[in-house]
């Protein structure tokens, strides 16, 4: 902060703390022009008169305790601009000495948890509690409470992944994250054939659907689709292409969501955790996730 607006911000607080005692002050017995031999200034309204008293005396000494409270919190903590305070205080240093009370009470079991396998981990109902208490206070927002998703947020207690669902790649997807797209079809392909294209991906999983359209829809997969969802249709978790064969749409199966979704594209993401969780609890929410898919669900 620069010494302009560091000086502005201590002349402007102390001028309000030093301003609202004067005031006060100023205001503990207002000296009024007519005053009555029964101390009432002459105003009167539905039998109430006004007196010409003092300020209470209890709430006037509040007042002064409040002003001086200000005075001492500005001069022991940071508040009157670059003045760092008498005792050094500040959000950082608080910060940081609570991540290192932390992490020398807990940082051990995370890093015990973190040498086991995956595999192993779903074994251990701590830690798969750990996770679940970790996954619920950062993921339920888009997977829910219990991890069945929602429209365009997968669920992850099925055996459906679009980039894998091996301990490895569920752990390497928290960590880094995902950016998925599906890319807008409509300007390319033109209603009729995005009608077509819709009938034959539908037919893969055994819809029933217009032949005809279906087939001449295969050969605008075959011409636009492959390289993505591969020729048989079922995807790619090298690269997060769904599986078309199956029953399990992530923004919805029928007829008019799939012309949407080729139509309009969609725009996947999911964010990266290593930052905020660190690999050691990610390493605790991929094995909670991975034992929802494997029988070992809590």
């Amino acid at each position: 902060m620069s010494s302009f607006w560091s000086g502005w911000i201590i002349v402007i607080s102390l001028f309000n703390i030093f301003g609202c005692a004067a005031l006060l002050f100023w205001t503990r017995k207002m000296p009024v022009a007519h005053v009555d031999a029964d101390n009432t200034t002459g105003h009167e309204y539905d039998g109430i008169k006004e007196y010409n008293n003092p300020l209470p005396r209890w709430w006037m000494w509040m007042f002064v305790g409040t002003i001086i409270f200000a005075l001492i919190y500005l001069a022991l903590f940071p508040g009157l601009g670059n003045f760092p305070g008498i005792l050094g205080w500040t959000s950082h240093k608080e910060h940081d000495e609570g991540i290192a009370e932390w992490q020398a009470e807990y940082g051990p079991m995370y890093a015990a948890f973190y040498k086991q396998s995956i595999p192993d981990l779903i074994k251990d109902p701590k830690a798969l509690r750990i996770g679940q208490r970790i996954f619920l206070n950062n993921c339920a927002a888009c997977h829910g409470s219990d991890a069945r998703g929602a429209r365009g947020f997968p669920n992850l207690t099925d055996n459906d992944w679009l980039y894998g669902g091996t301990p490895d790649r569920i752990e390497e997807t928290i960590l880094n994250g995902r950016q998925g797209g599906m890319p807008t079809w409509g300007p390319i392909l033109g209603k009729e054939k995005i009608e077509q294209v819709a009938n034959y991906v539908l037919s893969l999983s055994g819809r029933d659907v217009d032949a005809d359209l279906a087939a001449k829809g295969k050969q605008v997969f075959m011409s636009n689709c492959v390289a993505c969802h591969g020729p048989d249709g079922k995807g790619n978790q090298m690269i997060g292409a769904p599986n078309l064969t199956d029953t399990i749409w992530l923004y919805g199966g029928s007829k008019s969501t799939v012309i949407k979704s080729i139509t309009e594209g969609r725009r996947g993401r999911m964010p990266s955790w290593k930052d905020r969780l660190g690999p050691e609890k990610v390493h605790l929410v991929a094995a909670y996730v991975y034992s929802l898919s494997h029988g070992n669900s809590m």
